[in-house]
């Protein structure tokens, strides 16, 4: 597209913009308020009415239409912001899965038909809006997804969009066979086309009532990429929300070819929060853990505005939980997220202990929409690819928990926000203990990463604990001895132990 197109579609944009009104999620996360599912549109609400995980010609797919038939549950779950995967059209050449990946953008300034539904009288566009506004009367915010890479179609028609090798080729970033790096330039000298496209993509999600973006691989953009765009957003709405989707452990970019923008020069640039390395979990010791903690908040910090992180223990881009560790490692996440003073982070399906096992996975399909004619799916994944069931999971276990949980950490938020959190030794690798403390309240975590095996005689100084301290079980099994500045219990395999003292009348 020649520079004179772009800008002219730009400025069709710009001029129906307005500031975003009664936003208020930029200050929500930043003050670690924001309990946050990240959904698909696409899958978020199917009507799988066959039962056979696919939706087939004449059955429903997901919509903005029909996801709003599914926000009074999230809403009753304590989620308060919803990351919206891309809603942006998918590309159908060489892709991966019968509907392609949701992150294969085809272009930057129109709606993905895919989620549109075509029965209503409603235009696209109005759809989109018709569902953040639905959010907003329900009091939750919207995050939209921002691709990192265009797809192959993106490519063929739009070629000073990217990168190109020696000889014109298009470059292709580690294994993601279905995008092609974007040419956004250098912090010397951006490419103006490309970003140009970003404006419109804010334009067109601002005006549709978002309140903020998740940019998907933030770290293959300069800086200076970044810092212009996110002065462009705000300048329409201030509280205009960036989250990078970047983390500390990231250390290298996926392609000779791109740039690398490390997660605290993201911040500087501009953005809100970052990834925490919290995926990690399920490598990690108990040190590990507590280290990761303590230097994401050194590190927050070091910032004189104001940043925040997500608790990010389960992505799109991890395996279930259940899968890994079994239900216990998604009750340790639940309670995690509960009382650690970031914001909590989760999936569509993670709350019921969904293991995203798909009995067609990597089969030949009867019809697609794309040149490919399998079922793309990463195994224990959240399906990206195709048109398939919603994200659900029947453990009523880990759901009642997810719901007690997220009851909790709001009748605590104050000390969960605001009051320190202070590590404890065990003497034990695999076992974690911290407290968070505020105005004499006092709230003590525990938890064993040994998955396999029970550990017992645990002891835990604590310094507050005294012979007349009274113990409330929040969670976890009741074994826990007293004494004077001591606690001794025994935890199951995997077992996660919440509890709150205080001084007895």
């Amino acid at each position: 597209m020649k520079k004179g197109i772009l800008t002219a579609l730009l400025l069709s944009f710009t001029l129906a913009v307005s500031a975003g009104e009664n936003n208020d999620l930029r200050s929500l996360f930043l003050n670690n308020k924001a309990n946050i599912c990240c959904i698909n549109i696409r899958t978020f609400n199917a009507k799988d009415t066959n039962g056979n995980e696919i939706i087939d010609e004449g059955e429903e797919s997901g919509t903005f239409l029909n996801a709003i038939e599914r926000l009074d549950e999230l809403k009753d779950l304590g989620i308060n912001t919803l990351h919206v995967m891309p809603i942006t059209p998918v590309g159908r050449l060489k892709a991966l899965g019968t509907a392609g990946s949701v992150y294969a953008i085809a272009d930057f300034w129109s709606i993905n038909p895919q989620l549109i539904d075509k029965k209503s009288e409603l235009e696209d566009f109005e759809q989109l809006k018709k569902f953040t506004d639905e959010c907003h009367k329900r009091n939750i915010r919207v995050i939209i997804d921002l691709p990192s890479c265009g797809a192959y179609d993106l490519f063929l028609t739009h070629p000073e969009l990217f990168i190109k090798d020696s000889k014109q080729c298009s470059i292709v970033p580690t294994d993601w066979t279905d995008v092609r790096l974007l040419n956004t330039g250098s912090n010397s000298k951006l490419n103006q086309d490309v970003m140009n496209a970003h404006k419109q993509f804010v334009d067109m999600i601002i005006k549709a009532g978002a309140d903020g973006i998740r940019a998907d691989v933030a770290t293959i953009k300069p800086a200076a990429f970044w810092r212009e765009l996110i002065k462009y957003a705000r300048s329409k709405d201030a509280e205009f929300m960036f989250l990078a989707e970047a983390s500390d452990s990231w250390r290298e970019p996926p392609s000779k070819y791109a740039p690398f923008t490390p997660y605290n020069k993201l911040l500087q640039a501009g953005f809100d929060g970052y990834y925490g390395s919290f995926f990690n979990l399920k490598d990690w010791t108990a040190e590990q853990l507590i280290e990761h903690v303590k230097f994401n908040q050194k590190l927050l910090n070091s910032y004189k505005a104001p940043k925040s992180v997500i608790l990010s223990f389960s992505t799109h881009d991890e395996i279930s939980p259940v899968v890994l560790h079994g239900e216990n490692y998604s009750k340790m996440i639940i309670w995690l997220s509960a009382t650690l003073p970031f914001n909590p982070y989760c999936i569509d399906g993670f709350f019921s202990g969904d293991e995203y096992l798909y009995q067609w996975a990597n089969t030949k399909a009867e019809r697609t929409e794309t040149d490919d004619d399998f079922y793309f799916v990463h195994r224990a994944k959240m399906d990206l690819f195709n048109f398939s069931r919603k994200p659900g999971g029947n453990n009523e276990n880990i759901l009642d928990n997810f719901k007690q949980a997220s009851k909790f950490r709001k009748e605590n938020e104050e000390i969960i926000i605001k009051g320190d959190f202070i590590p404890f030794k065990t003497e034990n690798p695999k076992v974690f203990a911290f407290s968070r403390s505020f105005n004499n309240e006092q709230i003590i975590v525990i938890g064993n990463l040994d998955f396999k095996n029970p550990q017992n005689k645990i002891t835990i100084k604590i310094p507050e604990i005294r012979h007349h301290t009274n113990i409330e079980i929040i969670t976890g099994n009741s074994n826990i001895k007293q004494a004077y500045k001591k606690i001794f219990t025994d935890l199951d395999a995997g077992e996660t132990k919440i509890f709150k003292f205080s001084e007895r009348k």
